[in-house]
């Protein structure tokens, strides 16, 4: 039988983590430019660096900052990057995972009108936030332990 790794989608040659990594890769990018972009961020006149300051939302509704955009932008980039290899698929989706678990605990502790705030984070943030989290970590940890059984 092949190795998990060795299974390939005829439609483009590449095994499904790395594909599962490539798609989430360019999902963060797209969320990332997006926060740059007047009308998909609503109130962005309100754009700020950094801080709790920022009003502009993206979709109306996740607040964002220059150095919030730019973490989607670097994690996204950083997944392209791995996910030419299935193990830097995996080392994608676990770390960036982990990246945004630590999101969702910073924006659980921290005080959003404080200066603290430095990503510019609310509530809808931290639940996308740990959403995004979970899923990442569980598929690369799943992709893992598939191909060491096999």
């Amino acid at each position: 039988m092949a190795h998990s790794r060795a299974r390939r989608n005829p439609a483009d040659g590449r095994a499904p983590v790395r594909r599962v990594a490539s798609g989430l890769a360019v999902l963060l990018l797209l969320l990332g430019a997006l926060g740059f972009v007047p009308g998909v961020t609503s109130h962005f006149a309100d754009l700020r660096v950094a801080g709790p300051g920022s009003g502009a939302r993206l979709f109306g509704v996740f607040q964002v900052s220059v150095v919030h955009n730019l973490v989607h932008l670097v994690l996204g980039v950083a997944g392209l990057v791995l996910a030419r290899t299935v193990s830097g698929a995996r080392a994608f989706l676990v770390g960036a995972g982990a990246v945004y678990l630590a999101l969702w605990l910073y924006g659980l502790a921290v005080d959003r009108r404080d200066a603290a705030n430095a990503l510019a984070v609310n509530r809808a943030d931290s639940w996308l936030h740990l959403l995004l989290g979970a899923a990442m970590l569980a598929l690369g940890l799943l992709a893992s332990r598939r191909g060491e059984r096999r």
